[in-house]
């Protein structure tokens, strides 16, 4: 009966620490929108060591190595997460950024391509998403795709004067160079001082 009564003990204890001592998910949130994100990486590390299969602590595990530039950890964890989650569009779109940085264009854009085509516009990273799209497909020369990839992202967020700088960049090398006008007119309406737009408005005016 003791040993019984020592074993129950022990796994009350056991479970009352997997509950209490060790950080919750929502408090590694707290850390990522606080912008603490070696903490948030810490919790979540933490929290994953307890329930491997906890899906939110991967996810912002992902976000916050992203943005401490550890870019090829968030592409290894990031896969790791998806062994588990396959669908959860917010570890695509993690490993989409992650190939991304790491210069794994086309592998990137097919996982920002996976992304957008679940996401919601209202997402917080579907402008982002097809921004990076647009940028790959400037470094690939397929400047009309960019063109598509770019005028949905300054949709989504209108006052990123790079967004409509890489916009005028992709439709002037499409020799559209008063759509370009446009665009880099639409920059410089954010930031008047905008060097890149300045010089590309001024090379597309010489051909209208």
């Amino acid at each position: 009966m003791n040993f019984i009564k020592k074993s129950l003990c022990t796994l009350f204890l056991t479970a009352t620490c997997s509950l209490f001592c060790v950080p919750q998910a929502s408090e590694a949130m707290n850390l990522y929108r606080a912008k603490q994100y070696k903490e948030a990486i810490k919790v979540c590390e933490a929290k994953i060591k307890v329930n491997p299969s906890d899906i939110e602590s991967h996810t912002i595990l992902c976000w916050s190595l992203l943005l401490t530039g550890q870019y090829l950890q968030a592409e290894e964890r990031a896969q790791n997460a998806r062994k588990i989650n396959s669908t959860d569009i917010r570890l695509i779109e993690a490993l989409a950024e992650a190939k991304y940085r790491l210069g794994k264009n086309d592998e990137a854009l097919t996982y920002f391509q996976k992304y957008v085509s679940s996401a919601r516009e209202s997402d917080g990273d579907f402008g982002l998403s097809y921004f990076f799209m647009g940028e790959i497909y400037i470094k690939q020369a397929k400047y009309q795709h960019a063109d598509i990839a770019l005028t949905t992202a300054v949709r989504s967020k209108p006052q990123n004067a790079t967004w409509w700088t890489r916009l005028g960049y992709a439709r002037e090398q499409c020799k559209s160079y008063a759509s370009a006008v446009e665009a880099y007119n639409k920059a410089l309406s954010v930031n008047p001082s905008y060097a890149d737009a300045v010089k590309g408005k001024e090379r597309c005016q010489t051909h209208l």
